[in-house]
């Protein structure tokens, strides 16, 4: 009786499935979201480019934004190259800003002389900053006392 029962689903399954492919075929051609033929090579965008210097904030708290390239920094578990001029230890001589003092804080605001492990992967706050259209409207204004 059982082993009848599975034969029975495995052949509504097999059924099911071969239809949706079939219909799936007949469809028409598939569409990509770059608007091109799937075979055909593409060149990617090319990108505008880095704006150098610092720009203004827009809002109070408002993470800065990067003012140089970080394309070829390794940022991983171990290995954080912004460190190496953003760190108290290294901003002084390489004439870098110094990381804020709470990025020196752990979960339950103990002062450490290492980044916390909670402000390691830089980039998930800061990015680089770029002179290219925005992909979405915004109509963003800051407060006037946002500084």
């Amino acid at each position: 009786m059982k082993f009848l029962v599975n034969v029975s689903i495995a052949a509504v399954a097999i059924t099911l499935v071969t239809g949706g492919l079939v219909l799936a075929q007949q469809s028409g051609s598939l569409a990509t979201l770059r608007g091109t033929d799937i075979v055909v090579e593409s060149t990617p965008p090319t990108f505008a480019g880095i704006e150098e210097g610092r720009q203004v904030r827009n809002y109070r708290q408002q993470p800065p934004i990067i003012p140089h390239n970080i394309g070829n920094y390794q940022i991983d578990l171990r290995t954080n190259q912004c460190l190496s001029c953003h760190d108290w230890t290294n901003a002084g001589d390489r004439g870098a800003p110094t990381l804020s003092m709470t990025h020196y804080l752990d979960r339950n605001g103990t002062q450490l002389d290492t980044v916390a492990g909670t402000r390691w992967f830089c980039n998930q706050c800061h990015v680089p900053q770029a002179d290219i259209p925005a992909l979405v409207g915004n109509d963003f204004r800051p407060s006037s006392n946002s500084n």
